[in-house]
Parts: structure tokens; sequence; C-alpha cells
């Protein structure tokens, strides 16, 4: 039932909901039947809010292109500015003469702070204020063990909040949103220089993406009718297009996680693929349950015995395991991959960060750096959380003796080197036999490859077995413990 409309207008702040379909802030908007000024503030000072790094700046731009495109079809547009949004939407409020503000919450430390402030002083001056639970199915200070406390292992996690969660009723994209009568200055996209400078980088991202609510829309349709079938086997397969790609999409709420978990469920899948894909939904939500009792995660191990961890500083060998130049050629497929597409696979994921930490024993928090700065689908909260999983300092995290072997990992999951092949072209000659390990190659294969190691191909950075004895040398002596592992 809608309100008795007023005309004094109503403040929609857009954060990471970059959506008009499943939006419960817009929705409240809209019931009151007033004028909307849609609102983004670009927050310099802020590094939670916005992009989360170079690659996630690329797609903030064209998502909000992409947004305010489809409010003007809609009768609207887009406002957008810059600072502090404790000053910015005080002032706006008082500007417009607005009644209320409406937004969809986060739940980082520096965002929930900015939140309660903003509310606070909005309700003291007598401006309707109103958050909403749009970036996540559950909210973290809510769901909560028998015992009363928080979850800290995902498989009773996963049980709860499936057994529990009901998803809401979809929220159609409106036909029109009302506007305002004047129009308020805007700020410039282009002038916000959101694109990256690099000569190489980013390039080829617009012909394998597309931002906005959109290009989300038609990714659900290709992966439920396309990859769902069969997800929960192929999805560990960098060669076979068998992920869902919507990560990104999904980090900047341009769908909405409940849209996800309904658009599984209606189709003819087969259960065991839709219980896989939706406990992939759940573990994000898993990660920002963590990261919301955790705020500090993405700086401090949670298990702070690796606080006193001998990791080393190789700068040489983090560049090499950044540029793709490893001589593992999983690695080196993976970083290759991430530079020029802003994504990598989840299974090669494991592997090259297991490389950076176990391998070559450099600090988790570089990689967790250069995922955010790279990544297209840089979550605050997973990004952090999936590092430190794979170190084994996390929640419920994987034991650091855990260590993959790059060279089995390949052989596993790439078995015909077609992944490998694709990003290290310099390789595409090697038999299958060698495309995991050119460095065992004799030398006349070598040769009829067109492979010079040291040249055209690196040698080994580390040597895997010995790498691998002094990664658990490292951990016993976080725990005192002379013993084997």
């Amino acid at each position: 039932m809608h309100e008795v409309p007023s005309r004094s207008p109503i403040i929609l702040w857009f954060r990471r909901d970059l959506r008009l379909a499943d939006n419960v802030a817009l929705e409240k908007a809209l019931s009151t039947g007033a004028p909307i000024i849609p609102l983004y503030i670009r927050e310099p000072n802020d590094p939670h809010a916005g992009a989360n790094g170079a690659a996630q700046a690329w797609w903030l731009r064209h998502s909000l292109a992409a947004l305010d495109a489809e409010l003007q079809k809609r009768g609207n547009r887009l406002l957008l500015l810059t600072g502090d949004p404790r000053h910015l939407i005080d002032w706006l409020v008082r500007d417009v003469g607005a009644q209320a503000v409406f937004w969809n919450r986060r739940y980082d430390g520096e965002g929930r702070e900015t939140d309660t402030e903003i509310k606070a002083e909005l309700r003291k001056a007598g401006t309707r204020a109103e958050s909403s639970t749009g970036f996540l199915m559950h909210d973290p200070a809510v769901l909560q063990t028998r015992q009363g406390k928080r979850y800290a292992v995902y498989a009773p996690f996963w049980k709860s909040f499936s057994a529990s969660y009901e998803p809401p009723s979809p929220l159609p994209a409106p036909k029109s949103i009302p506007a305002i009568d004047h129009g308020i200055e805007s700020e410039y996209l282009d002038h916000w220089r959101l694109l990256p400078t690099h000569p190489d980088w980013a390039k080829g991202f617009s012909t394998l993406w597309q931002p906005g609510e959109a290009g989300a829309d038609k990714c659900v349709e290709e992966f439920i009718s396309g990859h769902l079938p069969g997800y929960g086997h192929q999805r560990d397969f960098p060669a076979t297009p068998a992920t869902s790609r919507l990560s990104p999409h999904l980090a900047f709420g341009e769908i909405s996680p409940h849209a996800l978990w309904r658009a599984a469920a209606d189709t003819k899948s087969p259960s065991a693929d839709i219980e896989r894909f939706r406990k992939e939904i759940v573990w994000r939500e898993f990660a920002w349950h963590v990261y919301f009792h955790n705020p500090g995660m993405a700086n401090t191990s949670l298990d702070h015995r690796f606080d006193r961890f001998g990791w080393k500083n190789a700068p040489d060998k983090l560049a090499a395991w950044q540029r793709g130049m490893t001589g593992y050629p999983i690695i080196d497929a993976g970083m290759r991959e991430l530079w020029r597409t802003g994504t990598m696979h989840n299974r090669v994921r494991m592997i090259v960060a297991s490389f950076l930490i176990k391998d070559l024993l450099i600090d988790w928090r570089e990689g967790e750096r250069w995922f955010r700065d790279t990544l297209l689908d840089a979550d605050r909260a997973s990004n952090a959380f999936n590092w430190q999983w794979v170190a084994g300092c996390g929640a419920d995290a994987a034991p650091f003796f855990r260590i993959f072997n790059p060279v089995r990992q390949g052989e596993t999951f790439d078995a015909d080197g077609t992944y490998v092949r694709r990003w290290c072209p310099e390789l595409a000659e090697l038999p299958d036999r060698y495309i995991h390990k050119p460095y065992e190659a004799p030398q006349e294969v070598l040769g009829e490859a067109g492979i010079r190691l040291g040249e055209t191909y690196p040698h080994p950075i580390a040597d895997h077995t010995e790498a691998r004895e002094a990664a658990l040398a490292a951990f016993r002596a976080t725990r005192g413990d002379p013993g084997e592992e």
C-alpha cells in the first residue's frame, strides 16, 4: 500500500546496489509516491566504498553509466557527487527539502559507522532515514548459533541458513521513477577518471564483460540455461566454461543474491548442481558474516599464531608471480588470465594462492592486495576471507599443510593443457606430457616446441619439494612444535 504522496523528494542513495530490480531501498522510496533523487557518492577517503581497486574502477565507470541510462529511460537521472556522505547528504537534504533518505546497508566497519552517524543525524533533524538489507541475503548481526554466538564454521552456517532462508518475493524494475521538477548540478562521470591508464591493461575487458544490470541478467540467463547442469563437477576445470561469471555483477549489486537463489530454483537442473551453486552464494554470505564480526580481516590473521610466521621479503619472486613468470605453467596461465580479463578461474585462484604463500613463503596479504587491485569481482570480505582460508589462518580454514603441488594440480584439472596453451602461447607446441613441467622436457623436445628455458619461458623460481619442506618448517615454528606435521 502506497503512502500519501508528498512533493518533498526522497533521496535514494545507491552504493553497491547498482540495479533497479529487486532493490528494497528503491521500492521503499517508490512507495511514498514522492519524486526521487537517485544519488551516487564517490568517497575518496573511504577505501571500502566504491571500487576496491583499479580493475573495479573500470567496472564501476561502466556500471554507473548503465544505471544512469536505465534511470533516464524511466524519466530520471543519476546525481553524482564527491565527498564525505555525512556532509553531502545533510547538505542535499536541506537544499532540496527532502523528506527521507533510503539506502541499502554496508557491512564493513567503516560503512556501518557511516550508516549509523548519518541515520542518527537525519532523524535528529526530523528527516526519515531507513536502511535495508540489499547486498546480502542475511543480516550478519542477526544470524547466530543456538548458543547465541557468531558462526565460525561454514557447514553449520550453511545448514542453518539453507534451512531457514525463504527468498522474498521478486521486486520487478519499475517502469517509471518520478523526478524532481528542477535539476541539481551533477558531477561528470568522465571527470572521475575511473578508467585505467595502463596501455595494455583492461583493453580487452569490454569484449568479455558487460557491466550493468542488463549484463547481469544476460549472464544469469546464459548460465542457468547452459552451464548450471553439470556445474558441480565441471566448475573445477579451468578450460571449461562452466562457472557462472556472475561474481562481478554480484559484487556491485547489479543483481541481488536473492535473485540468484531464485533463478537456480526455476530450472530443471539436477538438484545436486543447484545446491552446489547455492553453496557458492552462501560461501559469500559466510565470508561477510565473518568479516562483519572481524572488520580487520583484510590486514590481520584471524589465527594470531600466524603473527609470528616467518614470511619472506622477496620482491623479485612476488613480481614474477604477478606477471605470470614463475616457470610453473598452471600458475602463469592463471596470473595472465587475471591480468588480461580481470578474473581467474576459481580452482586456479586456490592454486596460485597456495603457491605464493607456501612455495614462496610470501605473506598472504601481498596476494590479497594484488587480487583486490586486479580482480573485477574483488569483494572486500570474500577476497580477504579466501586468502586467509588458503593460508590456514582464517575461519574454517584449510590446514596450512594442505600444500598444492602446481604440477599435479595442472595435470589433474588441465590434463591436455588447453588452459595453459591459451594463456601461455609460448608453450603451445609442447606435448601434453610436458605441458605442466617444461623444465623436465628433453632439450630436443624443447627445441621442437621453439622453447628456450630462461629466455622464451622461465625456469621455475622455486623447487616445489624443497619449498614444501621449508613451508612446513616455518609453520611448525609458529607453534613451537619441533615434530613432524
